[in-house]
């Protein structure tokens, strides 16, 4: 198996064999409590105005967007897990636009198979390419505002390649590591609303689920569904 690293949009457009689109702060630890708390399927989009259009035609689904990690203007929820706490997911379809990841997911066009990367189930994720055994496998940091290196999603693509080479490395000091990282100053400023603190302890729960995200491009537009991975 090879193991390759990539960063930004440009490394999802080239990415190949299996793709794991890395965004840890907050895209896809969101993404992995929301179907921890029992949604149905998460659609990932680009563009603020294709999810504007989505939502308009299904009412009933919830739409989450940020860019700049601020909510977008009459979404029903920003990128925040925390956030996402207050409305009953079982069942649901969200809609999910963010500055990052959703455009790494989109744009991994060259993939055989996409799945999503974050620490909540990074162990899962293991495992699962584990399974697949696939020839070649591209890690690709998003990054901070899908233009920045960040420290959390260099640890994330780190852990991963190391645990897919047979290493265990200790994990147990992941918060000490990540609270000081830039990605994460925002948790902790009292006027930064929309992304507080507990977001941090969230995106911070190594292996928490045993499932993986992957991206089912049959459906039209193509959604994020659970995969369990016991």
């Amino acid at each position: 198996m090879r193991v390759e690293i990539a960063d930004f949009v440009d490394g999802a457009r080239s990415a190949r064999g299996l793709a794991v689109i890395i965004d840890v702060f907050r895209a896809f630890s969101l993404a992995a409590h929301a179907f921890g708390r029992g949604a149905a399927a998460i659609v990932p989009v680009a563009e603020i105005d294709e999810a504007r259009k989505l939502k308009q035609q299904h009412p009933d689904h919830l739409l989450i967007g940020e860019r700049h990690a601020r909510p977008l203007p009459g979404v029903d929820c920003g990128n925040s897990p925390a956030l996402l706490e207050a409305f009953d997911l079982s069942g649901r379809t969200l809609i999910h636009t963010s500055h990052a990841g959703t455009q790494g997911l989109c744009g991994a066009t060259g993939a055989d198979e996409v799945i999503t990367g974050a620490l909540v189930n990074a162990a899962a994720i293991v495992r699962y390419i584990r399974r697949r055994a696939p020839a070649r496998v591209t890690l690709v940091r998003m990054g901070h505002e899908a233009r920045e290196r960040c420290a959390e999603d260099d640890y994330c693509a780190e852990l991963l390649a190391r645990r897919l080479q047979g290493e265990s490395p200790d994990t147990s000091d992941v918060r000490e590591r990540l609270r000081t990282a830039a990605g994460a100053r925002k948790f902790f400023d009292p006027n930064c609303d929309w992304a507080p603190e507990r977001d941090f302890e969230l995106c911070t729960q190594v292996d928490r689920f045993d499932f993986v995200l992957r991206l089912d491009r049959q459906a039209s537009p193509p959604v994020l569904r659970r995969i369990a991975v016991p």
